[in-house]
């Protein structure tokens, strides 16, 4: 008997992410498989049915299961706003001082230090003083303490695939004109 209890409410999506692991290493072996043709008699196609299969399986399954998710989804907006953390932006402290000409390798450093004073201070990263950035690195000013907006920060990213409203509008657009298609 196991000494876990039995979990009734899985989270489904992180076991769904999960899977994704498997796709990809199913994907990487037959892609190898696949390199290697044009030198052999193709013999080796012998050993592309069970991962494909398997792949099929899996996403025919994700897609089941997601659209259950989807369908009892409930979106609690005040409750989401409300689990956001400043410490959350630290990223964007990169993003900040790379935009300055720090090489990200150092502003991930910087950044990280600053997570740091601000948990010695017992505060939160967006109560830290200019003064406190400055002690940090002379690379900070006065703007520093405008990146701790997660509106801005999500909107940062409108390269496609980003969080940005303009891309997830793209997205979604790309989405619709597929789904008329099928």
């Amino acid at each position: 008997m196991s000494n876990f209890p039995v979990i009734f409410c899985l989270n489904i999506p992180e076991l769904i992410r999960g899977r994704a692991g498997r796709l990809t290493g199913h994907l990487t072996g037959w892609l190898c498989t696949l390199k290697g043709l044009p030198l052999t008699y193709n013999k080796d196609l012998q050993e592309d049915k069970e991962p494909l299969f398997d792949s099929v399986e899996t996403i025919s399954s994700l897609i089941k299961i997601s659209s259950g998710v989807i369908k009892t989804l409930t979106v609690h907006p005040d409750k989401m706003k409300a689990a956001l953390s400043p410490e959350m932006l630290a990223t964007d402290i990169a993003y900040y001082l790379v935009r300055k000409g720090v090489p990200f390798r150092d502003a991930h450093h910087v950044s990280g230090e600053c997570v740091q004073l601000a948990e010695s201070k017992n505060t939160e990263l967006d109560k830290l003083t200019l003064a406190d950035f400055t002690k940090i690195s002379d690379k900070f000013s006065a703007d520093v303490l405008q990146i701790f907006d997660y509106e801005k920060s999500m909107e940062q990213y409108n390269a496609k695939g980003g969080t940005g409203s303009k891309s997830i509008l793209w997205q979604i657009g790309i989405m619709d004109q597929w789904l008329a298609s099928v």
